[in-house]
């Protein structure tokens, strides 16, 4: 009976320290990601912006973060307006003009050592058959490509590295725990750890009681 109260013991304590361990945060890639205009709005583009080719009076966004994919990948901060970009830039029967909102970003998201520039538009003139692509490096050069045609910089940011993967960011001692799921500061344990530290104890407890019972004399 002791073995067994004492193998029940160490399971829990072993759960409550699985319980009491910080999830770490997912990992994410920091890459510039192509999104198309919808009305007001940005759709994450379906296809690369070197085989993308926009009609007349789209516009075209380029944001750098870091995500994990595109169901969380970050929005150009500057909704898609058009009229607004290129109200500068007179149509031309041979040419299609494109509106570029190019958004590099938070410092959160920029690698070690360099600073994100500031978000900029341009209205894009270019021949009617122009890619995206086309139309970026006619205002913002120079851009980068890796060997798989994915964009890497765009003016230049950021110096280097393409796509890469982001280490997931482990949580420190000293971290603030986030609130509890009911709204609590989340400043103490939670009920279910209490709950379990209470039944470790008192496993213990009965654990040295069947101990004791069985090496007191039986009555006489």
């Amino acid at each position: 009976m002791r073995t067994r109260l004492l193998a029940l013991v160490l399971a829990l304590g072993a759960a409550l320290t699985v319980l009491g361990a910080g999830p770490a945060q997912a990992a994410g890639y920091r890459y510039w990601s192509f999104w198309q205009s919808s009305g007001d709005t940005w759709t994450y583009a379906t296809e690369g912006p070197a085989t993308a080719r926009p009609e007349d009076g789209a516009v075209n966004g380029f944001r750098f973060s870091v995500s994990q994919d595109s169901a969380d990948s970050a929005k150009p901060r500057r909704a898609p307006d058009f009229k607004a970009i290129c109200a500068g830039t007179p149509a031309k029967a041979d040419a299609k003009r494109i509106a570029l909102v190019i958004d590099s970003g938070t410092p959160a998201d920029a690698p070690s050592g360099e600073t994100p520039p500031a978000l900029r538009v341009a209205c894009a003139q270019v021949p009617k058959d122009a890619t995206s692509a086309e139309a970026l490096a006619s205002v913002a050069k120079p851009l980068r490509y890796n060997s798989e045609a994915l964009l890497c910089a765009i003016s230049g940011y950021p110096k280097s590295g393409c796509g890469e993967q982001v280490a997931a960011s482990e949580p420190t001692p000293s971290a603030s725990p986030k609130p509890s799921a009911g709204g609590g500061d989340g400043g103490g344990p939670s009920v279910g750890i209490i709950a379990g530290i209470a039944a470790v104890a008192a496993l213990g407890a009965a654990a040295v009681w069947q101990s004791r019972r069985r090496r007191s004399p039986g009555p006489r």
